[in-house]
């Protein structure tokens, strides 16, 4: 839209008055869509002269796709009957690199990179998934409960396992059914005729190549967990736990403020230690013959000792007898990627295997011909075993295995070939996101070399060398390599720019940015940029990273109100380069400068980025390390930036609201005022997965929850404390926060609050539910802090 001369220049006017006035409180806890969309995702159009990425629409839920030029070009929204010839996010090519494959939909689609040629293979309300290129160019897929192959003329069904008995399956030893056959003629005959034509219908489907391969039976005790075909079609791997396992009691969640206008309730999470994450066996199956035979795990090294012995003693429990408990992980940094892997020559097999105390983990092959697993690598942690930095899989020869690992303290990129291995990456920085050159002789990977926050791609030659920064951007959050692989689709991000899409040679050199999704009112602000500090810990931690917000100018000889903000997740970084998760909260920060507060936001020990000793500092004892870091960074401000010791403040979320109870009940007098936002209270009350790992379970090591539950030692609150929890929260219970109520009820404590939202999750969504937080932290502050 072009705009007259005069209303451009009364439109600037108007944006340069808006950036000159004080950041209002309405305004940083508005609804993001004032900032502008971040870029979602982002991935390459099929001729790599595009880019097409994900937007979300202004004021609704919806996410556009758009397009935008390598070249240039405005950027537009693909709508109508241009989304049917659309590419997707994570295309796989094939061995020869002419031909893309991916999920739109749901659906399979094949695209000719020569032509542009768009094939569709699919059509179904199935969620296709788990794409694989053979090395003969057909392409398996995995369905709703089966898999299926493309050879380039017909989709077949190549397999599917069943968790039943198969056909003509003896039955269990039965008095009065051998009864009945023996002295009913009739049923006997019936049986053996119904028998014989099942017989005959098997030996003719196995005899005829039209029909597809019969069901895998594994029996019906089990239920199916995952499976992987190899590319082939010939075997398949199955992952199956026990039929009817308990799983613990479910807790109740109500919600009273309901569309139906009738309390209702949700179903949620067990909690820690009611029950263990199920075993799992494996299992490898011949497609044609059905043949099946369990893989055992009894080969992997260390699975039959206890790292728990001890704890288990003291609690007096029985020893572990036999093998520990496993399950076939899933791996990737985000947890979401298969265990089982496949070579493109279905020559190998690998899977990642974790025992379920999680202070194992282990990657295995498979050797087809023998049915055994063969150890290939065990990880082992007295504390925990990370949930990220577990990517794993095959390189293009078919014989080398790649893997993450976090044995030398920080996650590095390790290659195995045979007996030879090989560590690609080192140093005290983390590698993450690995992608393999299509043809194996490179990595690509993300890379936080020059600090922790800064974030890079990174590239290393498959047999080992120089790593190569390849971008010069600080804060690259993910990347896509052209179908040629001769250019990098990169989102990169910054303190005040939510992800945009930016292209560079895969040599290097300057980035373009294609995207700026931003609005011109936020763009028009002028914002307080933080500062990354190094805060020295006096507990033996080394540097603890921070930002640091707080005037341009100081005035001499006067001392500044002190706010400390703790991020949430606790194993989250929040001191990087990248636009971060709290975006509020840093408008939130600027706010409080501009009245006259300096406030310090930390990575403090368990945060993300820093390695696996700074990772796993809290483990038996969360908040302890975490509070001194806290307050080493108290003195800090109080000895470089005019802090004022007796005028501090902390708040957070999740975690962070864990640590401001902790901050509040631990160090009495201080804090002088605390906001704790959606918080645990006490730990038994969170989940198994992430609890259990840093605590064990309450049960097994009651003290390690005694004194890391904020509800243990509350008689030591004496100074403001504001609780804001939403009531439909099903990540930290909104039961945690009534229960640090109810004690502070019981030791008549006083100067605290409760403030409850009854339409908000744990993450809330609302403008009004934000901004009353947030006032309410405001004055808390200005109250007790002024």
């Amino acid at each position: 839209m072009r705009l007259a001369p005069l209303a451009a220049a009364l439109l600037l006017t108007s944006l340069s008055a808006t950036a000159a006035e004080p950041l209002r409180l309405a305004e940083a806890m508005a609804d993001p869509d004032w900032i502008g969309p971040p870029v979602e995702d982002a991935w390459w159009r099929w001729d790599g002269k595009a880019a097409q990425y994900i937007l979300k629409r202004k004021g609704t839920r919806i996410g556009d796709t758009w397009q935008v030029g390598i070249d240039g070009g405005a950027p537009a929204m693909l709508e109508g009957s241009a989304r049917a010839d659309l590419d997707a996010a994570s295309a796989l090519l094939d061995t020869s690199g002419s031909r893309s494959a991916f999920v739109r939909n749901g659906d399979v689609f094949v695209r000719d990179l020569r032509s542009g040629a768009l094939t569709q293979l699919t059509r179904s309300n199935e969620a296709e998934s788990r794409l694989l290129w053979s090395g003969d160019g057909a392409l398996a897929w995995r369905g709703a409960d089966a898999w299926y192959r493309w050879d380039g003329r017909a989709t077949v069904q190549a397999a599917q396992a069943k968790a039943e008995d198969a056909p003509g399956t003896p039955p269990k030893p039965d008095d009065l059914r051998d009864r009945q056959l023996r002295l009913i003629e009739t049923l006997k005959n019936d049986r053996a005729l119904r028998e014989a034509a099942r017989e005959q219908g098997e030996a003719w489907r196995k005899a005829d190549p039209t029909r597809a391969a019969a069901p895998v039976y594994l029996g019906a005790g089990v239920d199916i967990v995952d499976s992987a075909l190899s590319p082939d079609g010939r075997w398949l791997l199955v992952a199956t736990t026990e039929k009817g396992a308990a799983t613990g009691t479910a807790g109740k969640m109500p919600m009273y403020v309901t569309e139906s206008g009738y309390e209702e309730f949700e179903d949620v999470r067990t909690r820690v230690g009611r029950a263990d994450p199920l075993p799992q066996k494996l299992w490898l199956a011949e497609v044609a013959t059905g043949k099946v035979s369990e893989l055992k795990f009894d080969a992997l090294p260390g699975i039959a000792s206890d790292p728990l012995a001890a704890l288990r003693k003291a609690a007096g429990k029985e020893a572990l007898k036999g093998n520990r408990a496993v399950q076939v992980a899933t791996s990737g940094d985000n947890g979401d990627a298969p265990a089982l892997l496949w070579s493109n020559d279905s020559r190998n097999a690998a899977v990642m295997v974790r025992a379920i105390d999680n202070k194992d983990r282990w990657i295995a092959t498979v050797d087809l011909a023998a049915a055994k697993l063969q150890p290939r690598h065990r990880l082992t942690d007295p504390a925990w075993i990370n949930w990220g930095f577990n990517d794993f899989g095959w390189l293009a020869n078919g014989s080398t295995l790649w893997y993450l690992s976090e044995e030398s303290g920080y996650s590095h990129l390790y290659t195995l070939n045979g007996g030879s291995r090989a560590q690609l990456t080192d140093g005290k920085w983390e590698a993450s996101s690995v992608v393999p050159a299509r043809d194996g002789s490179s990595f690509w990977f993300l890379c936080n070399r020059s600090r922790p926050g800064d974030y890079e791609v990174c590239n290393v030659p498959a047999r080992g060398g120089t790593v190569r920064e390849v971008t010069a951007l600080d804060g690259v959050e993910s990347f896509r390599l052209s179908p040629d692989g001769a250019r990098l689709l990169v989102r990169n991000s910054s303190a005040y720019m939510p992800p945009q899409a930016y292209v560079v040679d895969a040599a290097g050199g300057q980035a373009k940015q294609l995207t700026d999704t931003r609005t011109p009112e936020f763009k028009a602000r002028e914002w307080l940029q933080p500062q990354i500090v190094q805060v020295p810990s006096k507990h033996g931690a080394g540097t603890i990273w921070g930002k640091y917000y707080g005037p341009a100018t100081m005035e001499p000889g006067r001392k500044y109100p002190v706010v400390m903000f703790v991020h949430g997740a606790g194993y989250l970084q929040n001191v990087s380069a990248r636009y971060p998760n709290y975006f509020r909260e840093q408008m939130f920060h600027n706010l409080l400068v501009q009245q006259g507060y300096i406030v310090l936001d930390l990575d403090y020990r368990a945060s993300e980025g820093y390695g696996r000793d700074w990772r796993t500092a809290i483990y038996r004892w969360m908040g302890k390390p975490e509070l001194e870091d806290y307050l080493d960074g108290l003195d800090w401000l109080v000895e470089t930036k005019q802090g004022d010791r007796d005028r501090a403040g902390i708040y957070g979320g999740s975690y962070g609201g864990f640590m401001a109870f902790v901050a509040l009940f631990k160090q009495p007098g201080v804090f002088k005022a605390g906001a704790a936002l959606r918080p645990v209270s006490d730990w038994s009350q969170y989940n198994h997965e992430y609890t259990s790992n840093i605590l064990n379970t309450p049960e097994l090591d009651p003290e390690a929850y005694k004194r890391s539950s904020p509800l243990e030692y509350a008689d030591g609150l004496q100074d403001h404390l504001l609780i804001a929890h939403g009531m439909i929260d099903d990540n930290v219970f909104y039961k945690d926060s009534v229960m640090l109520a109810q004690k502070l009820i019981e030791l008549r404590k006083d100067k605290w609050e409760l403030a409850s939202y009854p339409l908000e999750r744990h993450g809330f969504t609302h403008p009004d539910a934000w901004y009353d937080e947030y006032r309410r932290i405001h004055e808390l502050f200005e109250r007790t802090l002024k």
